[in-house]
């Protein structure tokens, strides 16, 4: 499955589970995730998709370790599977 054909179900069923889907883009900060994900409690991921064979390069991977250094919410994502998973545990697995 392709990277936008997984955003694009992953962004259908956070918004039916009442949360807040965004593609993140941040000027002049290549490596940033590029997806936030807010759950319908105000928790804010920053969210990391892949394909179930892509991987993080070492800028992403250094992005990552700086916001988990201050306690964000940051999350890797590869593949639809992984995704499902993540919004279950972040929203719970109701719908």
């Amino acid at each position: 499955m392709l990277e936008k054909e997984i955003e694009s179900k992953m962004r259908e069923l956070v918004r039916k589970r009442g949360g807040l889907f965004y593609k993140f883009v941040s000027p002049g900060n290549r490596g940033v995730p590029d997806r936030i994900v807010v759950t319908p409690q105000g928790v804010v991921w920053f969210v990391e998709l892949k394909t179930t064979t892509g991987r993080l390069s070492a800028l992403q991977k250094h992005h990552r370790a700086e916001l988990e250094k201050r306690n964000a919410n940051v999350r890797a994502i590869s593949g639809w599977d992984a995704a499902k998973e993540f919004i279950d545990e972040v929203m719970g697995n109701g719908i």
